[in-house]
């Protein structure tokens, strides 16, 4: 079981790293295929869109080659997909091959979880779910540092060939170790109208929302047309999986109350959390002149208490109230936001890290406890279509607050740079000194340090107030966390735990 267990965590891994190692090797990644820094973002992009359109098909794919073999393929595929990563000459060709990565790594999330799940007695599922839990904390912290590292050191070229010996060693581990485990194979119809809707309406989503700053939203066209087709097409979407007789993805997984409100917990939850991993970085870089690499150690304290506390979490949690360890969390999530809420341009490395490192305790105590509510009143032929569902809502909750937080921390700068501006009087003596002070002697010199100084400020005021409010979100999460109803036990899946 240990063997098996380590080649599902590594292969999961392997692929929530894939999500962020890339963004720090963007510039290089660009600058050797001879692209533009906004061709390069097409690198995030088709991993994106494709990974978000795949995962809701996991019960679809499940239901068709089963569990293991759908695992053992989509690790394969990935591997294959790095392979061409790394071998591409063009940025185009990376491109679609970054795309081929992120569709073929939908699955292996959901059905990791569910293999896990099926090979674990109940009262040690706990330990799986937190298991996995932690891996999707660490993995997109460790992501840009390594992908950093390895830019800096070797090529980046090496951030996709590392997946190749792991992804072999993931697959045919987990084909060895759980071969001839039973399976409940269907042939189900294939819903072509479902699967076209699905793929036109979160792509046209998922492209709405990456290219939504550069194009200022509403006032670009194609921000508009993008908006129009997902619309339509979700909402076609929706209407036609809830009442078809075989859907592609199937929402009737709603009617379980625990998954709903889990969900709801989960895409709420982790938004808020995503918009803190990726402003926090974004901060110390643009606002206090961090560099990359250095603006990764300041918020990597956040995966200490994950990686520390997660076996004891998986141990012990069942007894108590998960709501209540739930609620703990978001309340200590609060907390660390209304802290950076009152940050300022003179704040140190130590206290940056010392609240990241607090964070951690919420983190370390937020996944496992409502993956196993959502889980927990599905039937076990459900849990691979339900986390996959729940993935994929959890994924576009991320893509939503990675767009809205930066185009709102935007927006408070402008309006607090304009705030603070109409206060000051070019022609005013005192200002006049000011700015001669601050250019020793040099007034248009002097300015220009002015007007940098109020810029700061104003991106500053802006960081604060989008915390505060994120730190409102997490107390409301706990609403949803209570709306569910115990026991929280997962249900085995297809196998129950047995001599693997």
């Amino acid at each position: 079981m240990a063997l098996t267990t380590l080649g599902l965590a590594l292969a999961s891994f392997m692929q929530v790293l894939d999500t962020t190692i890339a963004n720090v090797s963007l510039p290089t990644i660009a600058g050797n295929l001879g692209a533009s820094s906004n061709q390069a973002t097409w690198v995030i992009t088709s991993f994106a869109v494709s990974n978000a359109i795949a995962l809701p098909l996991t019960g679809y794919l499940t239901r068709r080659f089963g569990e293991l073999r759908l695992f053992t393929l989509a690790t394969l595929a990935f591997v294959v997909a790095s392979l061409l990563c790394g071998l591409a000459n063009s940025m185009g060709f990376l491109v679609v091959a970054r795309a081929l990565q992120g569709f073929v790594c939908g699955p292996m999330y959901p059905v990791t979880q569910a293999l896990l799940l099926s090979i674990y007695p109940p009262q040690k599922r706990g330990q799986a779910i937190a298991l996995l839990a932690m891996v999707t904390v660490v993995a997109p912290i460790a992501g840009p540092i390594l992908g950093g590292w390895i830019t800096d050191n070797y090529s980046w070229q090496w951030i996709f060939f590392i997946n190749v010996p792991i992804g072999i060693f993931s697959s045919f581990v987990v084909g060895r170790q759980l071969k001839g485990r039973p399976e409940r194979l269907e042939k189900p119809k294939m819903d072509y109208i479902g699967l076209a809707t699905l793929v036109l309406g979160v792509g046209a989503l998922q492209t709405l929302l990456d290219l939504g700053n550069d194009e200022d939203w509403f006032n670009s066209t194609r921000i508009v047309i993008l908006a129009i087709v997902a619309a339509i097409s979700l909402a076609v979407f929706v209407i036609w999986e809830l009442t078809d007789k075989d859907p592609i993805v199937n929402l009737r997984l709603f009617r379980h109350r625990n998954f709903s409100a889990g969900t709801a917990a989960m895409v709420m939850a982790y938004a808020a959390f995503f918009s803190v991993g990726l402003l926090v970085p974004l901060w110390l870089q643009r606002n206090l002149g961090y560099t990359a690499i250095w603006a990764g150690f300041a918020s990597a304290p956040i995966g200490v208490l994950p990686v520390i506390l997660t076996p004891f979490v998986g141990k012990y949690a069942s007894r108590f109230d998960l709501r209540i360890l739930a609620s703990f969390a978001f309340v200590v999530m609060a907390t660390t936001s209304f802290i950076r809420s009152g940050f300022n341009l003179d704040v140190d490395f130590q206290r940056v890290a010392m609240v990241q490192l607090w964070q951690g305790l919420g983190v370390a105590l937020f996944f496992m406890p409502v993956l196993t509510i959502l889980l927990s009143d599905l039937e076990p032929h459900e849990i691979a279509a339900g986390s996959g569902l729940a993935t994929f809502m959890r994924t576009l909750g991320g893509s939503f607050a990675a767009s809205l937080t930066t185009w709102a921390w935007n927006q408070r700068g402008t309006i607090h740079h304009a705030h603070l501006t109409e206060a000051i009087d070019a022609y005013d003596p005192a200002i006049q000194q000011t700015a001669q002070q601050l250019g020793q002697g040099d007034i248009q010199r002097g300015a220009v340090v002015l007007e940098r100084m109020i810029s700061q400020q104003a991106v500053q005021i802006g960081f604060n107030e989008i915390f505060h409010v994120l730190g409102i979100i997490f107390l409301v999460v706990i609403l949803f966390v209570w709306i569910a109803k115990p026991p929280f036990t997962a249900k085995a899946g297809p196998a129950a735990a047995g001599g693997h």
